[in-house]
């Protein structure tokens, strides 16, 4: 929730002062929406109101002024309880498909704070698209198949060629060989034969495939950034004991930049839960297959790199 400020609130505030000039553009009290209520950063204050910033509140002060969640219980002593309003002010969620750059925080398996990394919108907010996902999906599928079902025709069966019994005379149907299909024993008519179940899928759709699977698990909060996958150990209990703290997490794909280095190929041979991927190996079915993506920074620009790559043809 966002509230609009008004030149009330800010003569209210005791930290202003009467010493330090500020100055309220006309079109910055205008939210720009009125049912969420926002007030725009880049407009809130003129360039006339340096002296208040000099005069001891900082930038980040200055967000929170414009952006923070105002309400009678979180403001505490900040702002007066009775200039604030008590009407629930709806938030709306994120469009996704907008092609924004998004901000995510980077961890490691300690939990450790590693700073922040953007991700391009141009792979990881895309619009979601269930029949290119669908048409990948597929591919993969009929691509990986092995194809090596195969029967034997009649030339191909283990069987004398000669005639059964005479053409005529006997009462009984005419034939010519036992290895025929109606035979026990006998061949397969038009039954299968090794061969290759691919078909052919444009590059293009194929990347889009990837793209959309990225910027669904980033929708979902799925989407981990590593700044490593180093484990100190080859102990499989430090990926188990890591896992248990990841809330709705069922099955974990681990992806990084480089071959994967022996420690953590140790480390998660034995879960049936976790697999390890490089970047170069990273596919729209693996990404679905698992409902937690953690992928390392390296990996990260590996693949928008590969993303951004021209298609040769």
């Amino acid at each position: 929730m966002a509230v609009s400020i008004s030149r009330r609130i800010l003569r209210s505030l005791p930290s202003l002062g009467r010493s330090h000039s500020l100055t309220v553009s006309g079109r910055s009290l205008q939210a720009s929406h009125v049912l969420y209520g926002r007030v725009s950063w880049d407009c809130l204050f003129s360039s006339e109101s340096s002296n208040f910033i000099e005069g001891g509140m900082s930038l980040n002060a200055y967000r929170r002024l414009s952006t923070s969640i105002l309400t009678p219980e979180s403001s505490g002593n900040g702002f007066p309880s009775d200039l604030l309003s008590t009407k629930s002010v709806v938030k709306p969620d994120r469009k996704i498909g907008l092609y924004q750059d998004l901000v995510i925080p980077v961890t490691n398996f300690h939990n450790e704070d590693k700073g922040f990394m953007v991700l391009a919108g141009d792979v990881f907010d895309v619009p979601i698209r269930k029949d290119i996902i669908h048409r990948v999906v597929r591919w993969q599928l009929a691509k990986r198949q092995q194809g090596t079902h195969s029967t034997k025709t009649i030339s191909e069966v283990s069987g004398t060629g000669r005639k059964p019994y005479r053409q005529k005379g006997t009462g009984r149907a005419r034939h010519g060989t036992l290895r025929g299909p109606q035979f026990r024993g006998g061949a397969t008519m038009h039954g299968p034969k090794p061969r290759s179940h691919a078909f052919k899928l444009n590059k293009k759709v194929r990347r889009l495939g990837l793209k959309i699977a990225l910027t669904a698990r980033a929708a979902e909060g799925k989407l981990l950034i590593f700044d490593d996958l180093e484990v100190p150990t080859h102990k499989t209990k430090n990926i188990v004991n890591y896992v248990k703290q990841l809330e709705d997490s069922k099955k974990l794909l681990l992806v990084d930049g480089r071959p994967i280095k022996e420690k953590l190929k140790l480390a998660t041979q034995n879960l049936h839960y976790v697999n390890v991927l490089p970047s170069i190996g990273l596919n729209v079915y693996s990404i679905l297959l698992h409902d937690t993506l953690v992928m390392s920074r390296d990996a990260i620009e590996r693949i928008v790199e590969r993303m951004h790559t021209p298609i040769n043809r």
